[in-house]
């Protein structure tokens, strides 16, 4: 893609300790979300504002991508909920740095009422979720 900005950072949130990100791994450049993916939730959300909040509760580590990103090193993840392009998928092995090692905090955390006005939202629309369709 033509009208983004590769060389900003890129970050990778996981439950693993790791140096190198395999072929296929997500990445993203907003920090928040791949701390969030951190947690490894099954739901999260992203507020106007830019406010991330999921339902994840493990601890993690959050990584910057050591390696300069081209075009040709990712691809836009292909879940229709990422039209922004706010998740990609990396073409080849790139470097890795902790930045971070996570927990959740409870400004992060969904809470029951908030899951359940997702759900309700997401049924009138006849939508599912993300998790709803990996199973």
């Amino acid at each position: 893609m033509q009208d983004f900005d590769y060389t900003l950072t890129w970050y990778h949130g996981s439950q693993q300790e790791l140096t190198k990100l395999r072929v296929g791994s997500s990445i993203t450049q907003n920090r928040n979300v791949a701390k969030a993916f951190s947690h490894r939730p099954s739901l999260l959300t992203q507020s106007g504002g830019g406010t991330v909040k999921h339902n994840g509760v493990t601890p993690g580590y959050l990584y910057i991508v050591a390696d300069e990103i081209g075009p040709e090193d990712v691809d836009p993840h292909p879940h229709p909920v990422n039209v922004t392009r706010w998740e990609w998928l990396t073409n080849r092995e790139l470097k890795l740095e902790l930045i971070e090692q996570t927990v959740v905090t409870d400004e992060e955390r969904l809470t029951d009422q908030e899951i359940a006005e997702m759900k309700r939202k997401q049924e009138e629309r006849g939508e599912q979720t993300f998790a709803e369709e990996c199973v």
